[in-house]
């Protein structure tokens, strides 16, 4: 009897022991898809696509896919697996390294609960804290030498297109342009060409608000029924206070919709012509109840800030944010004028047989940014723009420090006042993205580092971004220890 309760014991620990080790089916996924990425020509991609992704993931166009897959290639020239970073029910979260610079990604990989566990969601995650051993960096000069070469590596590589600019305490560590302007006739990028933003105008707006504020003309828990009394209802109005538009928990969502895809963009240069797109939203949540990515709420600021100064929005910005921060090449040009040095914008695709070319955004984009994003500015004026703010020039330092917090309150933990904040890492400021768009601003409190990333390649900012602020991490680690 002891003898059969050992056998049975022994095989029941060598089954729980094979469990153990036995990958998920998320994990099982996640190995598939980096195998794919390693290998990708547009034949593989459509056969796993149709084989491994789940009926909402498929009605997405085979392009995109195709695009997908093919660009986490060429980005990272090869991802070699090293763990399993995080694994819970259905996903698992796979830590990888880019064979091309050796920096490390997360991807995230989501199933279906149920066999055959299709694939439902793929993400990037940040690696975890520690994953590879960290770059030593103990010198200004060492971290310009870090950059100078990832740079040229990404670069070498048609990865990257744009400027980039690193300064601290107000004066450019490093500085450099590449890439083409236009690639239809040659034109080289520049330190003072200009890029368009994206979503980054909404720190422009934002802060323009806060000065308002400041002034006592309005206040952060004024409804917005105090001076747009009907968008985008009555009784919505009335719900709706600023400090929620400016977090975006107000429960809107985007004036980017169906309407603007099928219309002329020649019918959007004004706020009011902008506000017509959202005419007829509705709230999506109680406002102040969660936190959703809003251009809308920020659109309606810029019609807020028309109300309360009774000057037209662009003007305003100008005079009080442009012009008292020197940002002299900094607007939202309209694109069917003469404007000098402006980037035109280039969206990475691949063919049937996979060879990489570039489309332009030119018949995408809107004809003319407004108050929640698309205008143009160069990474000097964005630097002027980052030591106007935390100088006390364009707003007190009580208020640049409100702003550039969490609002829990809101339910906003990682956004304050038209500013992203990592409250981990203590940097604050935003990104913009859009096809042939990739720009961010990386404001690193307490340190007096500034980071500036304008690239007219989608995409192309990010791996640059994130090496900078690993560098600089490093970098005040040695300084502190």
């Amino acid at each position: 009897m002891n003898r059969y309760l050992t056998i049975v014991a022994a095989t029941l620990i060598s089954a729980v022991a094979t469990s153990a080790q036995a990958p998920s089916p998320a994990t099982r996924r996640a190995r598939e898809i980096v195998a794919v990425i390693n290998t990708a020509t547009p034949a593989s991609i459509r056969a796993y696509v149709d084989s491994a992704f789940s009926g909402e993931m498929r009605r997405m166009p085979m392009d995109a896919h195709i695009d997908f897959f093919m660009g986490q290639r060429e980005q990272s020239g090869g991802l070699e697996w090293i763990d399993v970073q995080e694994a819970a029910g259905s996903r698992t979260t796979a830590l990888l390294r880019r064979k091309l610079t050796g920096d490390p990604v997360a991807v995230a990989v989501t199933v279906d609960a149920a066999a055959p566990y299709r694939v439902i969601g793929i993400g990037q995650r940040p690696p975890r804290e520690g994953a590879f051993a960290a770059e030593r960096v103990t010198s200004d000069a060492a971290i310009v030498t870090a950059l100078e070469q990832f740079v040229g590596t990404l670069v070498k590589a048609d990865l990257f297109s744009g400027t980039v600019l690193l300064a601290k305490d107000g004066k450019t560590l490093y500085s450099g342009a590449f890439g083409h302007a236009n690639k239809d006739f040659a034109v080289p990028n520049a330190l003072d060409t200009k890029f368009n933003l994206g979503s980054m105008n909404k720190m422009f707006t934002s802060t323009v608000i806060v000065q308002l504020v400041e002034q006592g003309k309005l206040s952060y828990d004024d409804p917005l029924s105090k001076f747009v009394p009907d968008f985008p209802s009555p009784a919505a109005a009335k719900r709706i206070r600023i400090k929620h538009l400016l977090t975006h928990t107000a429960g809107l969502g985007s004036y980017f919709n169906d309407e603007f895809m099928r219309s002329s963009r020649d019918r959007y240069r004004s706020v009011d012509e902008m506000m017509q797109l959202a005419k007829g939203d509705s709230l999506a949540f109680e406002p102040g109840s969660r936190w959703s990515y809003s251009n809308t709420g920020m659109l309606v600021l810029g019609k807020v800030i028309e109300v309360v100064t009774k000057r037209d929005y662009f003007e305003y910005v100008r005079e009080h944010l442009a012009r008292p921060a020197g940002m002299m090449n900094t607007d939202a040009y309209e694109l069917d004028r003469v404007n000098s040095n402006l980037a035109v914008g280039y969206q990475r695709e691949f063919a049937d047989d996979g060879t990489k070319r570039f489309r332009n955004n030119i018949f995408m984009h809107v004809i003319r940014g407004g108050p929640a994003g698309g205008g143009y500015s160069t990474v000097d004026d964005l630097l002027r723009f980052a030591t106007a703010l935390t100088s006390g020039k364009l707003i007190s330092k009580q208020t640049f420090e409100l702003m550039t917090t969490p609002k829990p309150e809101v339910k906003s933990p990682r956004y304050g006042y038209g500013f992203g904040v990592d409250p981990q890492s203590n940097i604050v400021g935003h990104s913009g993205g859009f096809p042939g768009i990739s720009s961010n601003l990386d404001i690193f409190k307490g340190t007096g580092y500034v980071a500036v990333v304008l690239s007219n390649y989608g995409g192309g900012s990010q791996p640059i971004v994130e090496k900078i602020r690993s560098l600089v991490r490093s970098r005040t680690a040695a300084t502190t220890q």
